[in-house]
């Protein structure tokens, strides 16, 4: 009898896979690909979801007093509790087409270096949102599965997925992480660099969408062939008056030297528990590098000159660890049998 309503509840379940980052959710359907991706932003008047994702992120800073946009994630954990739950429960219905009378079975990526206390927020979270059953990965697990990294097979594979938060980095083999290293330092503390940067060398007073805007547009990591400038509108700290500045790409990069040196360290330090079993394959196959932060101009020419192995930048380097959750889910079809 209990066999049969465990395969019962299995009809009316379906499998999702879900990146909850600090910046951006994405979510992947079984047998559908990834079917949303939106800001990790929940817009709340009073104790009233106002709006979620997309619509939600272009209110940040510039919202009446009566309404406030949150981010629930800080640094790859639930910051709050009943904001994430709102988010998730909306991001699941929005990407499974409000289907209520079937519960999402969930396999959640998170970061390798959270506490038992953290891992139990993100369980009980997307049991709230209406979850009948909930699995977690380690996102640079997810993120190696999702580039297409062997992870399976006896060979050294090493993963850096920079995301909005945290920074990611493992060595994996037969389908189990070496070592990995998780830094508190991802796109988030690069865009908060920025800020503070054009506050001190320009008394420029700008928001976290401008600074993202400046390191999109100009940021890099390593010396660029023909170097880049924008124009930065903000408010003037001194006269409180509108003002515009001209930022060079060379500014920027020396702004965020920091903050890459952190990621760096990251890496060698990685390298540095690598057993020399693998250190040969690590020579030849050299580092993939994945999340958002793979996109800043010149990362795998600094990671490179850094570590003297060879750089690959994914592919799809945003959607790495969304894709990574639905082939576990789609190649481990027993993994919610298990208990948490």
């Amino acid at each position: 009898m209990f066999v049969f309503f465990k395969k019962l509840i299995g009809m009316f379940s379906y499998d999702i896979g879900i990146d909850l980052g600090t910046a951006n959710t994405l979510v992947y359907v079984k047998d559908q690909g990834i079917v949303l991706r939106e800001p990790s932003v929940v817009a709340m008047k009073g104790d009233k979801v106002k709006a979620v994702g997309e619509e939600a992120k272009r209110m940040l800073g510039r919202t009446p007093g009566s309404v406030v946009a949150i981010r629930p994630l800080k640094e790859g954990v639930i910051a709050d509790f009943d904001v994430a739950q709102e988010m998730l429960s909306y991001f699941i219905r929005k990407a499974c087409n409000r289907r209520s009378l079937r519960r999402p079975r969930i396999l959640i990526a998170h970061p390798s270096g959270i506490t038992e206390v953290e891992r139990r927020a993100i369980i009980d979270s997307a049991y709230e949102a209406g979850a009948s059953k909930v699995q977690l990965i380690e996102e640079p697990m997810a993120a190696a599965i999702g580039v297409g990294l062997p992870v399976s097979e006896p060979i050294g594979s090493m993963i850096v997925d920079i995301g909005g938060g945290t920074t990611e980095v493992a060595i994996i083999s037969l389908s189990g992480i070496v070592y990995s290293q998780s830094e508190k330092c991802g796109g988030d503390a690069l865009d908060d660099t920025i800020c503070r940067h054009m506050l001190a060398a320009h008394n420029l007073l700008i928001g976290p969408r401008t600074a993202e805007d400046i390191k999109i547009s100009v940021g890099s990591a390593h010396p660029l062939q023909q170097e880049l400038q924008m124009e930065v509108k903000g408010r003037d700290r001194g006269t409180g008056l509108p003002k515009t500045v001209v930022v060079r790409s060379e500014e920027i990069r020396e702004a965020l030297q920091d903050k890459l040196d952190i990621i760096v360290n990251a890496i060698r330090q990685t390298l540095d528990h690598c057993p020399p079993e693998l250190a040969s394959d690590l020579y030849d196959r050299g580092i993939m590098v994945a999340g958002g932060g793979a996109l800043l101009r010149g990362l795998g020419d600094l990671l490179h000159e850094q570590t003297g192995l060879p750089i690959t930048i994914a592919d799809d380097p945003l959607s790495a660890v969304a894709e990574g959750t639905g082939k576990f889910i789609q190649e481990n079809s027993r993994i919610f049998e298990d208990e948490n």
